[in-house]
């Protein structure tokens, strides 16, 4: 990694001017539930203990961080979002860190200082919390907002895996339609906005809101604090901090609680009305549509009754709020929908009072999705990345809007600092919810959000070729957003990635993964065409085929323990049992600095416990003299392409560098064509180096087909490529 990472305009640069390329992973998907005790999303004995847990080994022990370390390394990345979750640090109660967790978690991070990682932190949330169906928020946070999680699945405020009946069927991305139920409803609102809509939720003195934001951005700065203070790591290793994961907006901006929001694109399962999870919440029964997720989005299938019968997912008034040691205002009552002593509703009649309730803000201004982002979103961030910078000085500061919302208008402001990153989203949805991927038509849902189209038919595309365009195209157009709306700074994709349990698992039970490669291909298509810096999710140390990332049923791993490549003749020792038993020998690396290099001399070219790992251990600009002007990687023909521009010559010992994975370009077989300048291919090490003039420039670098991966020629595939990348003169043979 560079010595320290710039930012000019939209791009990272190194100490010498070269546009430095970040190509990263999440680590690690198992930092969403506990080790102490092991409580993976599908477990449900002692679940509710959740002040006596321990996050201590996530997102895997440090005796076996070598081993992950190098694996990730040898795939090429020399970026980690770093995930934790706010319950990590404090959920033994309010103000209480657990200090131990800390101490193993700057273990970890001195460990990828060894491997020259650069690593930025994720206080990483799903539907705010294990105990609401998701990860992040310790569990008293839901007893200080006077919600009991013990009573979320009779009124169903929120579809939990680890209470479910039966949890081996618990149906495939339910999880994300928590955000439309009551339980993340009244968090969110809370969280964000709670002085406005909920003025009488007063605890210890202070609104709910501020109750809420300040305990979490003070766990993450005392997080900050002992990374500062351990005095080795900042800004070598850790180079920043991103905003909260995948802000939600609650019921802020609803126009009417009896209806569906219109931007309210999911639907699966029962799917409440706010109004409708309101009563239910409070105990009465109801008739709700069910919906479905197929090929082109959510249908209606029918109704359901769901009927809690008189349970209610607010605390009783007899709770006793001494166990955690807050003072709960006497204008608050427990045992009461907080909304009904707003006056929201009447419970004595049932009757809805304000629909529009949460549609303006306390002084009257209307509220819609952007100005929930530009209001209160922004009033947060401003608050966190402020904390966080008083601590670490050069921290950058990975700015995550609401998923696939427009980024808020802040652009000239001092909200986007020299330090600012734009940090978006993107998962295809149809590829995520229906767990399949498609390769015949898919739908540009952007396009759909942002209004382009007079109805969903025409965003439908045809064709693969077709598809990879459209993937790329809505990349670009978050880009400009971002230019747009934030200002000229760079863009980092932090959460990309694709369903591994595709069609039911057939790839499990053939080892035919030809839908993943070419769904991850797709993804890294997307990305090279948007030239964009990414994250991709997830890395998940314990996945297997069982559980797939132990969390909520996604599968979204990288690495498994239950696979072994089928074209491989490598053998994977199984990772979490004795970490003695790795073969250290076999996956010996030496990691040079300053480099994305690594020594490889003793690691085999096939990676093995992967899945789809032609489409991701794939050649990438890491260091450019210049400015990239086009890059990409075409897999059907093993082809890496660069393009450049450069202000003047390379320096001998600064070089434009590549990373370049033997698997595919063993060096006795790669063809490498330039338009000037000399190169060398350090195979052992992976990276090829390029000296070459000022202006523009290109290479070209042809490697090996190691097995059949496309079963037919899709027409106009193959000219779409040549299109891209252009015909090519003489090639050298190395």
């Amino acid at each position: 990694m560079p010595g320290y990472l710039h930012i000019e305009g939209p791009y990272f640069k190194d100490d010498h001017g070269r546009q430095v390329t970040l190509r990263g992973i999440n680590v690690a998907g198992d930092t969403k539930y506990p080790t102490s005790p092991e409580m993976p999303s599908h477990v449900g004995e002692n679940f509710f203990d959740g002040d006596n847990v321990s996050f201590i080994g996530r997102p895997f022990p440090v005796a076996e961080a070598d081993t992950h370390f190098k694996r990730l390394r040898s795939y090429g990345y020399n970026t980690i979002r770093y995930l934790f979750t706010w319950e990590a640090i404090e959920a033994k109660g309010p103000g209480i860190y657990d200090e131990a967790w800390i101490e193993s978690t700057i273990a970890i991070l001195r460990k990828a200082k060894e491997y020259d990682f650069m690593v930025f932190m994720d206080p990483h949330q799903d539907v705010w919390s294990r105990f609401s169906g998701g990860s992040g928020a310790p569990m008293w946070t839901l007893y200080a907002m006077g919600l009991n999680p013990q009573a979320f699945a009779a009124t169903e405020a929120a579809m939990v895996h680890n209470t479910y009946p039966e949890p081996a069927k618990y149906p495939k991305m339910i999880w994300s339609t928590d955000y439309q139920r009551m339980a993340n409803q009244v968090a969110w609102t809370l969280f964000f906005a709670g002085r406005d809509f909920a003025p009488k939720a007063i605890i210890d003195g202070k609104n709910i809101q501020d109750y809420l934001q300040d305990h979490f951005i003070n766990a993450c700065a005392h997080l900050a604090t002992r990374i500062h203070e351990a005095g080795d790591l900042e800004d070598t290793t850790v180079i920043g901090w991103e905003s909260i994961n995948e802000p939600n907006r609650g019921i802020i901006g609803y126009e009417a609680l009896d209806g569906i929001p219109k931007e309210q694109k999911l639907q699966k399962g029962t799917s409440p009305t706010a109004w409708q999870a309101i009563l239910t919440g409070s105990g009465r029964a109801c008739e709700i549509d069910t919906w479905d997720f197929g090929g082109t989005g959510p249908y209606k299938t029918g109704k359901a009754l769901v009927d809690p019968k008189g349970v209610k997912c607010w605390l009783s008034a007899d709770y006793d709020d001494e166990k955690y040691g807050w003072k709960r205002d006497p204008g608050w009552k427990l045992g009461e929908c907080l909304w009904a002593q707003h006056g929201v509703w009447d419970p004595n009649t049932d009757t809805l009072l304000q629909p529009d309730y949460f549609s303006k803000t306390k002084d009257g201004k209307h509220i819609d999705v952007p100005g929930f982002t530009q209001i209160y979103f922004v009033e947060h961030y401003r608050r966190y990345q402020t904390k966080i910078r008083s601590i670490h000085k050069n921290a950058i500061i990975f700015c995550q809007p609401p998923v696939l919302e427009i980024p808020p208008s802040i652009k000239g402001t001092e909200d986007v600092h020299d330090r600012f990153v734009y940090a978006p989203h993107y998962y295809d949805g149809i590829t995520l919810m229906t767990k399949s991927w498609n390769r015949y038509w898919n739908i540009d849902v952007l396009g759909v959000l942002r209004g382009r189209y007079l109805t969903p038919a025409f965003a439908i595309k045809i064709g693969e070729t077709a598809i990879r365009n459209c993937l790329r195209d809505q990349l670009k157009a978050m880009k400009q957003e971002g230019l747009e709306n934030l200002g000229v700074t760079p863009c980092l994709f932090s959460e990309i990635g694709i369903p591994y349990d595709m069609d039911d698992k057939h790839a499990y039970k053939t080892g035919d993964f030809i839908s993943q490669i070419r769904a991850m291909d797709a993804n890294h298509f997307a990305l090279e065409g948007a030239d964009a810096n990414f994250t991709l999710w997830v890395y998940a140390a314990n996945n297997n085929h069982t559980w797939g990332d132990n969390w909520n049923g996604e599968d979204l791993s990288i690495f498994c323990l239950d696979e072994r490549d089928p074209g491989s003749s490598a053998k994977d020792k199984v990772m979490g049992k004795v970490s003695g038993e790795v073969d250290r020998e076999s996956l010996k690396m030496v990691v040079t600095k300053n480099t994305m290099s690594t020594d490889r001399s003793t690691l085999s070219d096939e990676p093995v416990a992967t899945r789809a790992y032609e489409a991701f251990v794939r050649p990438s600009a890491v260091y450019t003299k210049g400015i990239i002007i086009s890059s990409g990687f075409d897999l059907r023909n093993v082809t890496f392409h660069l393009k450049l521009v450069a202000d003047k010559a390379t320096e001998e010992a600064y070089p434009t560098e590549i990373f370049v994975p033997p698997w595919h370009f063993p060096k006795a077989d790669t063809q490498v064509t330039v338009t000037g300048g000399k190169w060398e291919y350090d195979e052992d090490r992976a990276v090829m180096r390029w000296w070459h003039m000022e202006g523009e420039q290109e290479i070209k670098v042809t490697g090996v087909g190691r097995r059949k991966i496309w079963g037919g020629e899709e027409e106009g595939y193959l000219e779409m490529m040549t299109r891209t990348y252009g015909s090519w003169g003489q090639c050298s043979i190395m």
